[in-house]
């Protein structure tokens, strides 16, 4: 197998902005030949072939997954926790991360999951065996380099089929979940725990007994949770939390970023937009700078580059907010828009949106949600978004029954349940005329919805 050495750099990448003098803030890297890369796409492609026909796969697990991204992780929890509180009960979403998990995965554990696990027999798993041994590390600081010492655990973060073994590691975890019957969520190593906290129930209870089991199966698989990191919102009227959740009262927070986006217990995301906005005025001022270097056609896509992404970034979870929340997020594109055509503050800023065929920030949070929605019913979308849609099914044959329409549940509060991507995705699948419904392809749906919408936005029609 290929010789592997690791050098210790600053976890992450270098736009987060970690502090290099912080020693938790370094980890190793895998410096791999190409050869190697390339040997490993291959053999990934096989095993995740495998994998897929034997089906061997936890499903709430986002991370690193075709398909799958932290927008359909975050859509899906927030799905599960605005239901609940639509059926009256509060709920708790509890946050937890693991420390150096890639960097102390047990190569003999790891082998056993390959084996009794995926199935792997023979000269397949031979080639993992050799794959895990016969690694090294060493430390380099500059000119100064350490002596090379044998690396006897982890997995490669830095290779193409590190992310794949440590799914395959985590695998049996789901199964405490599931006994206890409490909702999660993985992405990599960071797990999302959600239960309702009826009055009366015994959820609470089973929480902290299951909590007792993971850290139990952590320390046998030699994981360990970072408590450093453990985050606890509460969702809805809750008034007994120092009771009820014992020990984890402590870390009970207002709000909590997870996955990259401020969630707080009022679901109002007032941190999380204000954080977009402040970083998108940011970036605006810095590309002002550049604008008279760069032509027009260019600099549209660098304002896409640099803003558009970060208003698109997990969008789906901004509908249903407040208008005056939505106007803050519309005065970022409007910013953007008159900055990039030149366009004076006074001047009606509509039919320049609309000459420059930029949906407004509302179409686009629709334009997400409806995304997600035909994905889910064209097998393009994680299996947890797919199941929570249905086709409707009236009780006589109506003509309805032919138009490709969904179900919809029924829901108590406009500003939970409506909310819920099982409740507003259908609701404006319904709303699209049957040619959108019809698409045959993403291509095709993509470029329907967007005149569609055009057409709304900019009274076209």
């Amino acid at each position: 197998m290929f010789p592997h050495v690791l050098i210790l750099q600053p976890y992450g990448c270098s736009w987060l902005y970690l502090d290099p003098t912080v020693l938790s803030n370094y980890r190793p890297i895998s410096k791999l030949p190409f050869l190697s890369k390339v040997l490993e796409k291959v053999v990934y492609l096989q095993l995740q072939a495998h994998l897929d026909f034997k089906m061997i796969s936890e499903k709430f697990q986002s991370g690193f997954k075709s398909l799958h991204s932290t927008e359909t992780a975050l859509l899906r929890i927030f799905n599960d926790i605005l239901l609940t509180l639509d059926s009256g009960s509060p709920a708790a979403l509890l946050l937890l991360d693991l420390s150096a998990a890639f960097d102390t995965v047990d190569h003999d554990i790891l082998l056993s999951r390959l084996e009794f696990h995926a199935g792997l027999k023979g000269s397949a798993l031979q080639w993992f065996r050799s794959y895990l041994s016969e690694r090294s590390f060493h430390v380099n600081m500059g000119p100064h380099n350490s002596k090379i010492a044998p690396l006897k655990y982890g997995v490669p973060q830095c290779s193409i089929l590190g992310p794949a073994l440590f799914a395959l590691y985590l695998l049996p975890l789901g199964s405490i979940f599931s006994r206890y019957s409490i909702s999660f969520h993985c992405f990599a190593d960071d797990l999302q725990i959600y239960l309702p906290l009826k009055a009366g129930s015994d959820h609470p209870q089973l929480l902290l007994r299951c909590l007792d089991d993971v850290k139990q199966w952590l320390s046998l698989n030699f994981l360990k949770l970072n408590e450093n990191k453990t985050e606890v919102v509460i969702f809805g009227n809750f008034n007994h939390i120092d009771s009820t959740l014992g020990a984890l009262s402590l870390y009970c927070k207002t709000h909590v970023k997870n996955l990259g986006v401020y969630i707080d217990g009022s679901f109002k995301l007032n941190k999380q937009v204000s954080a977009v906005v402040q970083s998108c005025f940011f970036q605006l001022r810095q590309l002002a700078k550049v604008k008279p270097y760069l032509p027009a056609n260019v600099f549209e896509r660098v304002i896409h580059l640099f803003l558009t992404c970060r208003l698109d970034y997990c969008n789906s979870l901004h509908y249903g907010l407040d208008q005056a929340t939505i106007h803050r997020l519309q005065m970022v594109q409007n910013a953007a828009a008159r900055l990039l055509t030149g366009t004076k503050r006074r001047e009606h800023i509509t039919p320049v949106l609309a000459s420059l065929h930029w949906l407004p920030v509302s179409y686009r949070i629709q334009f997400k949600v409806l995304l997600f929605v035909f994905k889910s019913l064209n097998a393009r979308a994680p299996p947890y978004l797919s199941e929570l849609l249905s086709a409707y099914a009236p009780r006589k044959t109506m003509r309805s029954s032919s138009k490709l329409m969904l179900s919809i549940p029924r829901t108590n509060l406009k500003s939970r349940g409506d909310r819920s991507f099982s409740v507003a995705g259908p609701r404006l699948w319904n709303s699209l005329p049957l040619n959108i419904r019809s698409a045959q392809t993403l291509e095709q749906f993509k470029s329907l919805l967007k005149t569609h919408f055009y057409a709304l936005a900019f009274n076209t029609l």
